[in-house]
């Protein structure tokens, strides 16, 4: 009996001792996040950015949230593609107004951009964007403008919409599209109608722009993060392999 307690505590000081330094998440060891300043029309915006554990440059993403905040789930998501050898950073676009104009989060998205290229952890010629919802908007919007990007992951944006500021609808950029973009949406998502998503889809293909599209039957808007915190449903953990194994192939 006294063996086995001795065991146990042995066991709990390396569960312990493992914790205080790089997490195992995914394929890869990751540094703890951590807070940083983005300097951007004259006023300053917390971000979260994580990094993989290992030495040398990796591919760097922005992730952008939805409208319900920088939530722990999103965090974790950073946390989470971090640990698939990407160096995460993830702007609290919010901080100042819950719906600033296009022309703010553009000027915010290029200042992050920006901000990467000097990490040295970073790769500043494989960069990748991704966002949810109001995101899913600004990935669809922004990788047609900002020419750092090499490709994008939109989750159930809207394309046909200039958001709660009014601003240009992304389908307007679509001959400006240079770059590979995968789509996730669900069927039930009444916010933005997969109909939408079709149309947009279609418009694309008859533009000759390459896209990926992933439907996923029955799933409402905003599937991926659920009261605030990553979905554990198979539906949600095949999403993110699909967002990783994309960018694995545009970025890696």
């Amino acid at each position: 009996m006294r063996n086995v307690i001795l065991l146990a505590a042995v066991v709990s000081l390396l569960l312990l001792v493992g914790c205080a330094g790089a997490t195992e998440i995914g394929t890869a060891e990751i540094r703890n996040g951590t807070t940083v300043n983005i300097q951007s029309g004259g006023q300053s915006y917390p971000a979260y950015i994580t990094t993989p554990g290992e030495d040398g440059t990796h591919p760097g993403v922005v992730l952008i949230h939805s409208f319900n905040g920088l939530e722990p789930g999103y965090q974790a998501l950073v946390d989470r593609l971090a640990g698939e050898g990407y160096v995460v950073i993830a702007p609290e676009w919010q901080t100042f107004e819950e719906a600033p104009d296009d022309e703010v989060m553009e000027g915010l998205v290029r200042d992050t951009v920006a901000y990467l290229d000097t990490r040295p952890e970073v790769n500043e010629s494989s960069l990748g964007l991704t966002g949810f919802c109001a995101g899913g908007r600004y990935t669809m919007l922004f990788l047609p403008q900002i020419e750092e990007f090499s490709s994008g992951v939109a989750w159930y944006g809207f394309p046909y919409s200039g958001g709660q500021a009014n601003g240009t609808p992304p389908a307007e950029f679509i001959e400006n599209i240079t770059d590979p973009m995968l789509i996730i949406h669900g069927t039930a998502d009444e916010p933005s109608p997969v109909a939408d998503i079709y149309r947009y889809a279609t418009d694309l293909d008859e533009a000759g722009k390459y896209f990926e599209l992933k439907v996923y039957q029955g799933e409402p808007h905003g599937f991926m993060i659920e009261d605030g915190e990553i979905s554990e449903t198979p539906v949600a953990e095949d999403a993110y392999e699909e967002m990783v194994a994309f960018f694995n192939r545009t970025l890696g």
